[in-house]
């Protein structure tokens, strides 16, 4: 009983330190506005994915913090699109949340979305609040013929076996010219399969599971491999610096990611153009 009166009140301690850390890294990197913005477009993102609900405080502070820094890229590459009507193609969406925000930010500008996902739960889920959405995988995209001026890609390419193939397809066989990406910034690169390091023999399904993530120079390297150029990037940390609470960044990488890698690209193919046997 003494030992687990301790891990409860050990769990609200940490969980406290978290949505701290998450509300003054969100704060200093200028970030406030959008998140409270965010927050009264879609009050209630709970139900963000299928294989979990987001039923507490941290994790609605910590996905709503990922959102507005995932909107700042987007909003950022819908203007650097002198269109009055744009496409985008949300790979991965597994709610329509994103594509909610979009049209609410940008209902001035023509902007047909589209929602892709390999769940047919998920894909149902977005109809149900009247958007269009297409279930497929995204390494599939290019065979139904789906172009778009924008691509986004929020924490998917991880959950991809080939990664590279994928980026690559869209470059050669789509006319997209932006591609926003973000990722879980790791240091090192790694192999993840957490559920087999942990010896999880529980059923998994893509959204729960990561197979590779690299750090940003290897993420580079691949992109421009794959036929892309960075535009824009930046990394989204999940702790505050200078301030006391910098120390949870310790925490952070011990139990979650310090933080995420986001890019703006373009279609450039100067390095996947050298590359004979795609």
């Amino acid at each position: 009983m003494v030992i687990s009166n301790f891990r409860k009140i050990l769990s609200r301690i940490t969980q406290t330190l978290y949505i701290n850390s998450l509300k003054a890294a969100i704060k200093q990197q200028d970030l406030s506005k959008t998140y409270l913005q965010l927050e009264k477009i879609v009050p209630d993102i709970s139900e963000q994915y299928s294989c979990f609900k987001l039923d507490s405080e941290y994790l609605i502070t910590n996905i709503r913090g990922m959102h507005s820094f995932q909107m700042s890229l987007t909003n950022k590459v819908i203007s650097l699109l002198d269109k009055k009507s744009l496409t985008i193609v949300d790979i991965g969406d597994s709610s329509g949340t994103h594509i909610q925000y979009i049209k609410n930010i940008h209902k001035d500008k023509g902007i047909r979305c589209l929602s892709v996902n390999l769940d047919e739960s998920a894909v149902n889920k977005i109809k149900s609040k009247g958007l269009e959405a297409i279930v497929s995988r995204a390494e599939d995209l290019c065979a139904h013929s789906i172009n778009a001026d924008i691509f986004l890609s929020f924490e998917m390419l991880e959950h991809l076996t080939d990664p590279i193939k994928f980026l690559h397809q869209l470059s050669e066989k789509t006319s997209s010219e932006y591609f926003v990406i973000t990722v879980p910034f790791i240091r090192k690169s790694r192999v993840a399969l957490h559920h087999i390091r942990k010896n999880n023999k529980n059923m998994m399904m893509a959204e729960n599971t990561h197979i590779y993530e690299f750090s940003i120079d290897d993420w580079k390297l691949i992109f421009k491999h794959s036929g892309w150029d960075i535009v824009f990037e930046k990394v989204y940390y999940q702790y505050p610096k200078n301030n006391i609470l910098w120390f949870t960044r310790f925490l952070w990488t011990l139990n979650d990611y310090e933080g995420f890698y986001g890019v703006i690209l373009k279609r450039d193919n100067t390095w996947s153009s050298l590359y004979k046997d795609w």
